[in-house]
């Protein structure tokens, strides 16, 4: 087990270099220039060149990017082009807006998502079954913005239960989860669904039917145990999407976590902000699904085995 955690941890460095390697050209093609936005369109030729020096952006591109790798190197991850402020300072403040929002937002998505879809798979072809579904696929089908304004003005400005926007309190965050969650809540009930019909018509659960098990102790102990390894995926990248995209949630209700600060890093070609959220939502992404790794050896012993192979 210890010899396959060192490995998947080992195996984040080459996905690092190739994304930021990716991300680091591709804003280094897009138009415009970034020392002019820095520097203003009133700046002189002396000014955006001596500006260019100091950023080091009067080297090739690749160059420019292995400088700044082997600064990365040694922890230091730069400071904002435009506000002059330490990336890793900007990132501390607002990571826990984020990763508070990507928690309370998982947790609505276990306790309503999974339920309710093992309940669709249960009651398959019933009402209740066919309801399920045409709640999933109506959410399924809202804009995670447009749908941010609705509960904004049902919860806030018609009910004023929680607050508009901003951040700083667990009030603060439910509204923002509601919305993200509402996105997730559609697959997750599909995924856990398919995944629990998927058991349901194995030998063995017809069997504990026909010996006269009760239905909800098969569920309980057969089905949800043995259909749960899609269902703990579909959670990983759930909890992994809303850390590194919330961007539109962040935006529609002014929190200021990571998603916001790398969109306005990408507006104004901050090259330090955009790969720092870049590299740190990487090594969340791939703890992320190593935890999902660990979690199927605890769940299905067939999958303990395969690590100590």
């Amino acid at each position: 087990m210890l010899k396959y955690i060192v490995k998947r941890i080992l195996l984040i460095f080459p996905v690092i270099i190739g994304l930021t390697l990716f991300i680091y050209l591709v804003l280094s093609l897009a138009p415009g220039d970034p020392v002019t936005l820095i520097m203003g369109q009133d700046a002189t030729q002396e000014q955006l060149q001596a500006k260019r020096v100091e950023l080091g952006m009067d080297k090739p591109v690749i160059v420019q990017y292995f400088n700044y790798m082997r600064t990365i190197a040694t922890g230091d991850f730069g400071n904002s082009w435009v506000t002059g402020r330490p990336v890793m300072t900007e990132f501390q403040q607002r990571a826990p807006h984020t990763l508070s929002l990507a928690i309370v937002t998982l947790m609505i998505t276990v306790i309503v998502g999974i339920p309710f879809g093992v309940l669709s798979a249960a009651k398959q072809n019933t009402p209740i079954d066919s309801a399920t579904l045409v709640f999933a696929l109506i959410f399924s089908s809202i804009p995670a913005f447009w749908l941010g304004m609705l509960i904004q003005i049902l919860f806030a400005l018609k009910l004023g239960w929680f607050p508009a926007m901003g951040a700083g309190s667990l009030r603060h965050v439910i509204l923002p989860a509601l919305t993200l969650s509402m996105v997730n809540l559609a697959s997750q009930v599909r995924m856990t669904r398919s995944s629990m019909l998927d058991v349901i018509n194995q030998d063995y659960v017809r069997t504990a039917k026909a010996k006269g098990a009760d239905g909800f102790r098969i569920i309980l102990r057969h089905v949800m145990r043995n259909g749960s390894l899609p269902v703990i995926t579909s959670l990983g990248i759930a909890f992994a999407n809303a850390f590194g995209g919330a961007v539109v949630t962040e935006a529609v209700f002014s929190i200021p976590g990571i998603g916001s600060y790398m969109i306005n890093g990408a507006k104004t070609r901050d090259i330090p902000i955009v790969m720092g959220v870049i590299i740190f939502v990487a090594i969340f992404v791939a703890l992320v699904n190593l935890v999902v790794d660990l979690i199927y050896a605890f769940v299905d012993p067939r999958v303990k085995l395969g690590y100590m192979a």
